[in-house]
């Protein structure tokens, strides 16, 4: 994960995510129930109120890709799909998905998890089950809670969602 500096966005890049929800949130409007700054506000509680929420997942998501690390979200989310499968052929399919997209080693957004976690989804994903990504997933949570999630707050990208959702 690459960590950059305050100011690493240029001021017109952060302004224009700001006033410009289609850009932040890139045409998906139709898919919220309601205004999509509705609950900015409440994402400064925890980790799982960004989480929780679409348009929370899709500003962390952007804020996560300014610092190369968007991986964690999306393999966080899909982990959320996975358990929430119903047939075998599909957990089957899901579970190899997941795994060549984030956990083998040179996976093309592979996660940061330690070894014996990535060594024990390994051995087990010819015979995936519903919880064969469970700890990879707390690792990358906590990763998330305890890293991104503080900076997030901080950020300009935030802070501008703040201020845009108080205007209204």
């Amino acid at each position: 994960m690459i960590s950059h500096p305050a100011g690493w966005f240029g001021a017109s890049t952060i302004i224009g995510l700001v006033i410009d929800l289609d850009a932040l949130f890139k045409g998906r409007l139709c898919c919220f129930p309601k205004d999509p700054l509705a609950d900015v506000e409440t994402w400064s509680e925890s980790v799982d109120k960004v989480l929780g929420c679409k348009a929370g997942q899709v500003a962390f998501r952007e804020f996560l890709k300014s610092e190369y690390s968007e991986e964690n979200i999306l393999f966080y989310l899909a982990c959320e799909d996975y358990k929430k499968i119903k047939t075998v052929p599909e957990m089957i399919s899901s579970a190899n998905r997941i795994y060549s997209e984030f956990v083998q080693t040179e996976a093309p957004r592979q996660i940061n998890i330690d070894c014996s976690a990535r060594e024990n989804i390994t051995k087990n994903i010819h015979q995936p089950t519903l919880n064969s990504f469970d700890t990879a997933q707390k690792l990358v949570y906590s990763l998330m809670a305890r890293d991104c999630y503080p900076r997030f707050l901080k950020s300009d990208m935030y802070q501008g969602l703040l201020r845009r959702a108080d205007s209204r």
